[in-house]
């Protein structure tokens, strides 16, 4: 990776979330406004300075000229059709540090982004007090490494897709839509029980290909990834 050797490799479930209230100077890149929109009205709760935001990364450096954010928070996959390593090499030729924020269900372009020095990867599934979390951390020069990029580093093997059930995949779209599993019983009309040993035998499928799952929303991405859900149920 193209990463400083004097970056500190970190857990964020593990990393004291006391990094202090200092501001820190942010900017954005996604194609979507709604998410452009969202972190900009956020940034004020958490002590951020929103520098620029943009759908692209040209027109992010246009409107930066010769401010330099501290981190930019980048969509793994934008809508110009540019090339997420160049993306991050082009951002990391500033000065700053980059921090994907995406659904990261591509692992060749999580791959792709870590390899070019991105510091960190957050999905959108997470909350944003998470996301906060994370810039603040990379802002520190902390390299975060969590689920997203440990599964991106180690798994250069094909991609395998689980081999799940039709009622397996019912229970868990329906779970990992929102539900709870005494919804999702009633709503297919079997057992709470069996709904939770449906969940418990599709965790397992994960783990046996080498995706395991450890939360509900590491269970929405996964189904997200074998094309169970679309990115909307984010």
């Amino acid at each position: 990776m193209n990463q400083s050797e004097n970056s500190t490799e970190a857990s964020t479930t593990n990393q004291s979330t006391n990094l202090g209230d200092e501001l820190v100077t942010v900017a954005i890149v996604d194609d979507h406004d709604a998410i452009r929109l969202g972190f900009k009205g956020a940034c004020d709760g958490y002590n951020f300075e929103l520098q620029a935001s943009a759908s692209a990364v040209s027109e992010l450096l246009e409107t930066l000229v010769d401010k330099v954010p501290q981190v930019v928070v980048l969509d793994l996959s934008l809508a110009d059709g540019s090339a997420v390593e160049e993306n991050v090499q082009r951002l990391l030729a500033t000065g700053t540090q980059v921090l994907i924020y995406s659904i990261a269900d591509k692992r060749g372009l999580v791959r792709a982004a870590i390899k070019a020095g991105a510091a960190a990867i957050v999905p959108k599934a997470q909350s944003m007090d998470e996301l906060a979390n994370t810039i603040r951390l990379v802002a520190a020069g902390v390299y975060v490494n969590n689920t997203q990029t440990t599964a991106a580093i180690d798994s250069d093997v094909e991609f395998k897709e689980a081999k799940l059930s039709p009622r397996e995949r019912e229970v868990l779209t329906l779970y990992a839509s929102g539900m709870a599993l005494k919804q999702v019983a009633f709503a297919l009309n079997i057992k709470m029980n069996t709904a939770k040993e449906h969940i418990d035998r599709v965790r397992s499928k994960y783990a046996d290909i080498g995706r395991p799952v450890s939360s509900k929303t590491e269970l929405l991405l996964r189904a997200i990834e074998d094309g169970l859900m679309d990115e909307g149920s984010i």
